[in-house]
């Protein structure tokens, strides 16, 4: 047995099996029909049953491979990408080379939409796919677990406890990830902290990059083996998050009491909203590739939050935020191009704005506001900024 074969990805000869395992799988099923019909699923679950499943089998029929099953996501992917977005945007491409593997260290705001963006960009562009890290604790059900690891996911595992169990399954992320970067030549996606920055404070946790390290051998020089794996920051920035009120809800509790517990498939409840809810205008930042000039793993992670920042685009709704909590327009560039912010130029937008934030519960609205400002302040003076202490 592989040493990988509980968190790597499916491969082609596992397609088929995993395929007839989802389609003979009822809570799945049923999952569909909520997502497809949520009246047919109050109403008839059991009846639409065979419905989904026959209409299942039809669509998948035929795929044979990973990338059979990614070019049937293809389409859906880009329905929604014109059902959710104005515009999506990128910048930095031309730094990378499309016969080389990558390790993508991202800012992370959305669950499924970050990974799902930046993949979409380097498919469009002519680069492999992403194998995308995601958490074992996202994946409570089998067959969610099956439709990610489909789909070229590795699994994160975020359940172990005890130190010794969790020094042994960071070493195998470690050895994974060096592995399919150095013999499989495989782009990778993950996170720059474990958990979305719900207050948009984009910091690299510096354990990230020392789970990187784990599997370096003694003998090489640190920089030349972060060298090796071709560290890419990317910055990506959401004119309107669809979480926003439901991260300024935990936020404001977190603050409040102390700690915040998750509501039972709260996650999947956010993975939703993140797919379906309006985000207007997307920008995909790619930073420069690292070199062996690095020494240690907080000068790592000091770069990559400064790639990150640098490569953050503002959109209106950052300063409009800014200007509500202030009294006065922030003297920044917004959009893909870098035009300087001229308040007057978005009237419109100022009232889409504040008819979002009255939208939210009062007690949730300096947070709110928080969301969408702290990415100029940030600009405005870059050490201004520390690490939050918000909950996964």
């Amino acid at each position: 047995m592989s040493d990988f074969d509980d968190i790597r990805p499916y491969n082609d000869d596992e397609v088929h099996s995993v395929l007839l395992r989802l389609l003979a799988d009822n809570e799945f099923l049923d999952a569909i029909v909520r997502l497809k019909s949520p009246l047919v699923s109050r109403l008839a679950a059991g009846l639409a049953r065979p419905l989904a499943r026959k209409a299942l089998h039809k669509q998948l029929a035929g795929v044979k491979t990973v990338e059979g099953f990614q070019a049937k996501i293809e389409s859906y992917l880009q329905k929604n990408i014109d059902e959710t977005t104005t515009a999506l945007t990128t910048s930095g491409l031309e730094h990378l080379d499309k016969t080389k593997p990558y390790l993508f260290i991202s800012n992370h705001r959305d669950i499924a939409m970050d990974p799902a963006f930046v993949n979409w960009i380097l498919f469009q562009n002519g680069f492999q796919t992403l194998r995308v890290a995601i958490g074992d604790n996202l994946l409570t059900k089998p067959f969610a677990s099956d439709l990610m690891r489909l789909n070229k996911c590795f699994v994160v595992n975020r359940s172990a406890t005890a130190p010794r169990e969790k020094f042994k399954v960071a070493k195998q992320l470690s050895a994974y990830i060096q592995h399919s970067i150095v013999e499989d030549k495989a782009n990778i996606w993950i996170a720059q902290r474990e958990g979305r920055a719900k207050d948009s404070r984009d910091i690299t946790n510096p354990a990230i990059i020392s789970m990187l390290a784990l599997n370096k051998p003694k003998a090489d020089d640190f920089g030349d083996y972060i060298a090796r794996l071709n560290i890419v920051p990317v910055s990506i920035s959401y004119e309107l998050d669809p979480c926003d009120e439901m991260k300024a809800r935990e936020l404001t509790l977190t603050a409040e009491q102390g700690t915040y517990q998750k509501a039972e498939h709260e996650d999947v409840r956010s993975i939703a909203q993140g797919i379906t809810g309006q985000k207007h205008g997307v920008h995909v930042a790619f930073g420069q590739p690292f070199g062996a000039d690095v020494a240690s793993v907080d000068e790592v992670a000091s770069r990559l939050n400064q790639q990150i920042a640098s490569g953050y685009v503002l959109h209106p709704t950052n300063c409009i935020a800014y200007e509500i909590i202030h009294g006065r327009a922030p003297k920044v560039n917004v959009g893909a191009l870098g035009q300087p912010y001229v308040a007057a130029e978005y009237p419109e937008a100022k009232a889409h704005f504040e008819a979002r934030l009255r939208a939210c519960p009062e007690a949730f609205r300096e947070q709110f506001l928080n969301i969408y400002a702290n990415p100029v302040q940030v600009q405005l003076d870059p050490g201004s900024i520390q690490p939050s202490a918000d909950a996964n």
